[in-house]
C-alpha cells in the first residue's frame, strides 16, 4: 500500500463569544454496521483546534467516522446564565472518508442554541 497522506483535523469557534472554543472534549469513533469502536478522546486548545490531527497519516484509513462534540461542560463554563438541561449537550457529526490523501477538516461553529458544519480544507 502506498504512503497515506490523508488526515483528519477540526476547529470550534463560539458564534456567540466571537472566540475560539478552548478546553472542549471531542470523541472520535469508526462506524462499522451497528459497531461503533471509540478511537481517541482529544481537546481543543486556546485556538479552538487539537494540538495534532485527530486521526494523523498513520492511522487514516476509509470508511464512516463520528465526531461527537462535549458541548455540555464548555457551556457550563461561557453560558452559565443558560437554563439546564442544555438545549445541546453533545453534537455528533457523521462522516465518511473516502480519499486516503486527503485532508478532511471537520470544523465547528458552535452556539448555545445551535450549531453549524461543513467540510473545511
Amino acid at each position: 500500500m502506498a504512503d497515506v497522506k490523508g488526515y483528519l483535523t477540526t476547529h470550534v469557534l463560539d458564534t456567540s463569544l466571537g472566540l475560539p472554543a478552548a478546553d472542549l472534549q471531542i470523541e472520535l469513533y469508526a462506524l462499522t454496521g451497528d459497531s461503533r469502536r471509540h478511537i481517541r478522546t482529544v481537546k481543543t486548545n486556546s485556538d479552538g483546534r487539537t494540538d495534532g490531527p485527530i486521526l494523523p497519516c498513520e492511522e487514516f484509513k476509509l470508511g464512516v467516522y463520528e465526531l461527537v462534540f462535549l458541548t455540555e461542560g464548555y457551556l457550563k463554563r461561557t453560558a452559565p446564565a443558560q437554563a439546564t438541561p442544555f438545549f445541546l449537550a453533545d453534537i455528533p457529526i457523521r462522516f465518511g472518508i473516502n480519499d486516503l490523501d486527503a485532508h478532511y477538516h471537520v470544523p465547528l461553529l458552535l452556539s448555545p442554541y445551535g450549531y453549524s458544519t461543513y467540510r473545511g480544507s
